[in-house]
């Protein structure tokens, strides 16, 4: 990158523990750290990836925190030993929220029924353990946010992560006080159009930035990267063009979606 970056952000979802990082990891992090990427927290979304996300938090104190849950496709793994083996990686330096959880009724690698009782575990969970939820939701608005409203008060929060819904969903989640996570789709000209037209919408103490990489690259980005892999480097470009939409300078949007992240994830 040869453009001089003065502002700092922080990357609310990475997922560092992907395969496509597992040969330059530390690069990976070095490239973030030079740009300005001031911390990031590294998404769980199984035992065994919040394991490694630990393990990276080890590394990395201070910088690098993480996420432990079992994401929606994975729900049909739950079990007593699931939650157990959770509860004790909650506890954990470096853990700051329960996810990633919810709902995904597009896919349904696990059933609904399936997908509800381990969401509704993992909510008792960051009940238990007073850490906030991460979410994810596809095409399952109406049902999860039957199942947070009637424990929104209980918990310490949440954010919908990787937000590409429509303006009731976006509404209906603001309504129950929750964080919102943008990533690069709003830099996608063919599916990102609706969420530019309501970045707008989004009041300023509830906006968080994440890349989601390895995906969700930018498609707009002048100078693509060869493996097509999205890094936590390319938040600076999704800042920018958020800022822009907003009416607002890249410094105010950093100022506020640092104070939110440490409001919400306490780093």
């Amino acid at each position: 990158m040869t453009e001089l970056i003065t502002t700092e952000l922080i990357d609310i979802g990475v997922n560092l523990t992907d395969k496509r990082f597992r040969h330059d990891i530390d690069e990976v992090i070095a490239r973030a750290k030079a740009s300005r990427i001031s911390a990031m927290l590294i998404t769980g979304t199984s035992l065994e990836s919040s394991r490694q996300a630990i393990a990276l938090c080890k590394e990395n104190p201070g910088y690098l925190y993480a996420t432990t849950g079992i994401h929606p496709h994975d729900a049909s793994s739950m079990s007593d030993h699931t939650m157990e083996e959770l509860y004790k990686l909650s506890q954990q330096p470096g853990v700051v929220a329960i996810g990633e959880t919810g709902l995904d009724f597009n896919r349904n690698f696990s059933t609904p029924e399936e997908q509800i009782a381990a969401f509704e575990r993992q909510i008792d969970l960051a009940i238990t353990t007073k850490l906030p939820l991460f979410l994810h939701d596809r095409e399952a608005t109406e049902t999860q946010i039957k199942i947070l409203k009637p424990v929104i008060r209980q918990l310490e929060g949440a954010v919908i992560h990787c937000f590409t819904g429509d303006k009731a969903a976006l509404f209906g989640y603001l309504d129950l006080g929750l964080y919102i996570g943008i990533t690069g789709w709003i830099c996608d000209e063919r599916r990102g159009l609706s969420l530019k037209a309501l970045i707008k919408e989004i009041p300023h103490d509830r906006l968080l930035l994440e890349t989601d990489a390895p995906y969700l690259l930018p498609r707009d980005l002048p100078i693509k990267p060869k493996k097509g892999r999205n890094e936590p480097v390319y938040l600076h470009h999704i800042a920018r063009t958020i800022a822009q939409l907003r009416g607002i300078t890249i410094e105010e949007l950093s100022t506020q979606t640092t104070n939110n992240t440490k409001r919400l994830f306490n780093v």
